[in-house]
């Protein structure tokens, strides 16, 4: 957001351009009124006849019809605002709910600019106006390299995908081609903290913390959600609580612009720029951070939508391979390791070991303290073996009371050294949940070496027969295949 004060803020307050809505439902326009009323003024209607009398006494800059308002009267409308001289050059943009081409097709002859199919998304719906309602004042103050730099800008952000970059692009182009002391993107985070996230004067990746009370401008950014312009900080009244921390500094204006998108101020981001100058904020400077903000805000919110998809993809992925009690993974994604792994021993020549692990007397355990108490077990026992592992090492559950660990890289001697030190940790540890009761494992430990297993079934069926020979030993053991 960049602050504008005085005259120039108040042309731009006194100045929002004006959406006509006619739309017979209710919450349909109470949620364009409150997805756009920051930005424009909002008239709205249910009926038709009524649009046509406030599209005359308001000259709205876009009007927005539903196709079905008023008994299908939204097509007539159109055209009946179209034939008015008055009113024929305002853009009209159509909302239906029928997928249908005959209806889109006959709002469009009708002279409608565009269409939107309810369910509407409201972030399609106000990129859709804001470029119907982009017109070339918006860029008469601005100069030639001003252009080229918002064309550039444009391109190279629609492509980025981190948030921290679309940031840092923002502040070194702007800060470039405008003569600023300082340009910096600024967050407000869990409504408390605000942070310097990106500036043209700090190094890639660095934060710093700001005091809000030392930022007034800021704070009313915040509060307002509006543009704020300081022209002389030395004598602007917003800034008389602060002049003891502005001696010394090397600037007088200051811009401090939102970052909007759709009907919030999205994760709360303010672009910041102070100049050397006093009264440096022209209607060119202005215009231009506005535009630069405006295309921040609509690249951010793609890039945190891809973040947050790509968190959300890795989060189900990393679900999907876990067990659900111990954490470890699961037994499909097991099997799926050890056949690579497996592969990778053959080709290579490189050891491969497997430990299977089994609880001794698991039954006994639920059957005397209760399911909640086998399931304390058996969590603890997933960490014990996470702990003792290798971060080379696939610790797994494969089912009830077993467990597995995948050595790769690892001889016969290796293997059987890390299984004796499993059992052994696992009898020493105590175990609150079945009141300090000593528990044991069997451990069968099978290895592949120099080719001399064809399968990777061969391997798991030694492992295997070498735990149930654990366990016909006495259990606590470990056996060797």
């Amino acid at each position: 957001m960049v602050f504008i004060e005085n005259d120039l803020l108040g042309n731009v307050l006194s100045n929002k351009k004006k959406i006509l809505i006619v739309d017979e439902e209710l919450s349909y326009r109470e949620l364009l009124r409150e997805a756009l009323g920051y930005r424009y003024k909002i008239i709205d209607t249910e009926s038709c006849d009524e649009a046509i009398l406030l599209a005359g006494l308001n000259t709205p800059d876009l009007i927005i019809i539903d196709v079905e308002a008023s008994s299908r009267r939204g097509v007539e409308l159109c055209e009946n605002l179209k034939e008015d001289p008055e009113t024929r050059d305002i853009p009209i943009i159509l909302i239906t709910s029928l997928i249908k081409k005959d209806d889109i097709i006959l709002g469009l002859q009708a002279g409608a600019s565009d269409y939107i199919i309810k369910p509407m998304c409201l972030p399609e719906v106000v990129a859709r106006i804001e470029s119907h309602l982009r017109t070339q004042d918006d860029y008469a103050a601005l100069e030639h390299k001003d252009l080229l730099l918002l064309l550039e800008l444009s391109e190279t952000i629609s492509v980025t995908r981190s948030p921290n970059a679309i940031l840092r692009l923002i502040v070194n182009k702007l800060s470039k081609i405008i003569d600023v002391s300082r340009c910096s993107v600024i967050s407000l985070v869990d409504g408390k903290k605000v942070i310097v996230k990106a500036s043209s004067d700090m190094d890639h990746n660095a934060e710093i913390r700001l005091d809000l009370k030392k930022y007034p401008e800021i704070r009313k950014a915040i509060e307002t959600k509006q543009s704020v312009t300081i022209k002389n900080v030395k004598n602007d009244p917003l800034m008389v609580s602060v002049q003891e921390h502005l001696s010394g500094l090397e600037f007088n204006s200051i811009i401090v612009i939102p970052l909007i998108k759709k009907e919030s101020v999205i994760g709360t981001f303010f672009l910041r720029t102070v100049f050397r100058e006093e009264d440096w904020v022209s209607e060119r400077v202005f215009k231009l951070s506005q535009l630069v903000a405006n295309i921040a805000a609509n690249a951010l919110e793609n890039a945190m939508l891809f973040e947050s998809m790509k968190s959300a993809q890795e989060y189900f992925e990393e679900l999907s391979v876990r067990d659900e009690l111990t954490k470890l993974f699961n037994r499909r994604h097991f099997y799926n390791r050890l056949k690579e792994e497996f592969s990778r021993s053959i080709r290579h020549g490189a050891p491969l070991s497997l430990l299977f692990i089994d609880v001794d007397d698991f039954k006994r355990i639920n059957d005397t303290y209760g399911h909640t108490a086998g399931d304390g077990v058996l969590r603890e026992i997933g960490k014990l073996l996470k702990s003792t592992a290798r971060l080379s090492d696939l610790t797994a559950r494969c089912g009830g009371d077993e467990f597995a660990i995948l050595l790769p890289n690892t001889n016969t001697e290796g293997a059987y050294e890390l299984a004796t030190r499993v059992a052994k940790l696992v009898e020493s540890h105590t175990m609150d949940e079945i009141n300090n009761q000593k528990i044991t494992t069997s451990i069968g430990v099978a290895t592949c070496f120099n080719k001399n297993l064809q399968t990777f079934e061969e391997l798991v069926k030694r492992a295997d027969d070498a735990m149930y020979k654990s366990k016909e030993s006495g259990k606590g053991k470990v056996v060797l295949a």
